[in-house]
């Protein structure tokens, strides 16, 4: 999720990490100028503000502390590992490889997904792309974090999806709904977790203790606002925005009070790219995204998308 500087910054300054400078940028292949560039600052080596710092960003309902950067990324890692899991299901019909999943923390097994039978060469495409995309982040930050990157949290990507669909009114009590059945019901499962994506990455920025490595960040977040274009596109193109905008107002009701989710419409207008007055996405705190995948308004440790939990210090919902 985030760039190589980033990571480089907040391998050298956590607490969660013990690995030697020189074996984190040989696996994360950070060489040269810019890498050492990352690591000086002051006496040399750069330094972040620990966690419980009152100098240090603050996270939403927990005055006075800051998470470590390490611990960003790791609850990044999560996000990545469920985007991962879910897409390249779907493209391949197979989950990650074993070399990709361990890590501190309880791993987890994957529950549910199968290969997807797509109708349109370029809704395949898409998937096609973007499943590659979340493979090759979780194999970064795997490689940058090394052994302090946290294992795979055990996934459900079978009753979750029942129990969102419900809640957005989708399908009744006892009804089921089979994201991996068409192309249709794809695309909505992937509408869950793009927009989402977004506003965490976006809400991470203020986390960040230096910002050198918001434009990393940044870049990272450009990334996913493509994925999720593509999908609100393509949902709107096939005309599903009646379950997508019922998908929305679900991922409202559980994130907090603020309106910080919109439809595929808006006003009966077309609502691509969904901002605020200002023409700015919006943010997400962790507690809030973990709302949104535990599928709880309350503050909770575990649920939906994440039967056991995430894996790492930030893993406790409520924004």
């Amino acid at each position: 999720m985030f760039d190589k500087k980033f990571i480089t910054k907040a391998i050298n300054s956590s607490s969660e990490n013990g690995l030697d400078r020189r074996r984190f940028m040989r696996a994360a292949g950070l060489t040269g100028l810019g890498a050492g560039a990352a690591m000086t600052v002051g006496s040399g080596v750069a330094s972040a503000f620990p966690f419980g710092s009152s100098d240090g960003p603050l996270i939403p309902g927990m005055p006075g502390q800051g998470p470590s950067d390490a611990a960003i990324l790791n609850f990044a890692l999560n996000l990545e590992y469920l985007e991962a899991e879910f897409y390249q299901r779907a493209v391949t019909g197979k989950g990650l490889p074993d070399t990709l999943v361990g890590g501190t923390g309880t791993p987890g097994p994957v529950t549910g997904g199968r290969q997807v039978t797509f109708e349109s060469k370029l809704i395949k495409a898409y998937a096609e792309e973007i499943a590659f995309d979340e493979l090759n982040h979780v194999a970064f930050l795997r490689g940058a974090l090394g052994n302090a990157a946290v294992a795979r949290p055990a996934i459900d990507l079978d009753a979750s999806f029942n129990a969102a669909a419900m809640a957005a009114g989708l399908i009744g009590e006892g009804e089921t709904f089979d994201v991996y059945a068409n192309e249709q019901n794809f695309l909505l499962g992937a509408f869950i977790f793009e927009d989402v994506g977004v506003t965490a990455y976006k809400g991470a920025a203020p986390l960040v203790t230096n910002k050198t490595y918001l434009e990393a960040a940044a870049g990272i977040l450009a990334a996913e606002a493509y994925h999720a274009g593509i999908i609100r596109t393509s949902l709107f193109s096939l005309g599903l925005e009646t379950p997508a905008n019922a998908i929305s107002d679900a991922r409202d009701s559980l994130d907090g009070p603020d309106d910080l989710d919109q439809g595929i419409t808006l006003n009966g207008a077309a609502n691509l790219v969904p901002l605020d007055a200002n023409g700015i996405a919006y943010s997400r705190s962790p507690g809030q995204v973990l709302n949104i995948v535990y599928l709880n308004p309350a503050p909770v440790t575990s649920g939906g998308f994440f039967p056991a939990g995430v894996n790492g210090e930030l893993n406790t919902s409520g924004g």
